[in-house]
């Protein structure tokens, strides 16, 4: 898939085929090994502060108890009420220490054209209210958890020089509960890189 237009998709492809790793072996032994192309900000990825700012941690430098079965909350705000997910959308909620994923239904649109523009995103003030409520990770069912049809990024810029992660393109928050579950977005460790793609998953309860 594309994530972003103007980023190549991945390719995927056979390195080694079982046809060709037969000849290695006496026994009837055959191997399969893949081989992927592609740029790290692929599918549903992890944003670690290194995406951002050079002197950031990058994804080598993450520890599990940021990324791995994290109390999980949502916030629902459905596209059709608007793009914006604002104070007002988590004013008031506890999110100290937890992954707040923001449901907006716009995964509807996912790998159409239409996901791709006028999609929803968080304001400057709800990533501040985030930080200041102590939030570990933040998630969203959209193409940028910033506004993409202006060319800055604070959403980006506050979560991540705050040290939250920023979990991007997710989809089915639909099937969670608004609470009492436990969220993994863990990617490969990595020096050097900022994003890579992860299997983003919850346990509920």
């Amino acid at each position: 898939m594309t994530t972003y237009k103007g980023l190549p998709g991945p390719a995927i492809c056979d390195y080694w085929t079982r046809e060709t790793s037969a000849a290695h072996y006496d026994d009837g032994a055959t191997f399969q090994i893949g081989r992927i192309d592609m740029v790290a900000n692929t599918g549903t990825y992890l944003d670690s502060p290194f995406h951002r700012y050079e002197d950031g941690v990058d994804l080598a430098g993450l520890e599990l108890e940021q990324l791995a079965a994290l109390d999980g909350i949502v916030v629902r705000k459905p596209h059709a009420q608007g793009l914006t997910v604002d104070t007002r959308d988590i004013g008031g909620l506890d999110v100290r220490g937890k992954a707040v994923l923001v449901h907006t239904g716009w995964d509807a649109h996912w790998r159409t054209d239409a996901y791709q523009a006028n999609h929803p995103f968080l304001t400057a003030a709800a990533a501040r209210l985030l930080v200041e409520g102590g939030a570990r990770l933040v998630g969203i069912d959209s193409h940028n958890i910033d506004d993409t049809r202006v060319r800055a990024r604070p959403v980006h810029s506050i979560l991540l020089g705050a040290g939250i992660l920023i979990c991007e393109h997710m989809t089915n928050l639909g099937a969670l509960p608004d609470d009492g579950f436990r969220f993994t977005a863990v990617p490969p460790k990595i020096a050097g890189m900022g994003t890579f793609p992860v299997r983003a998953f919850a346990e509920i309860s």
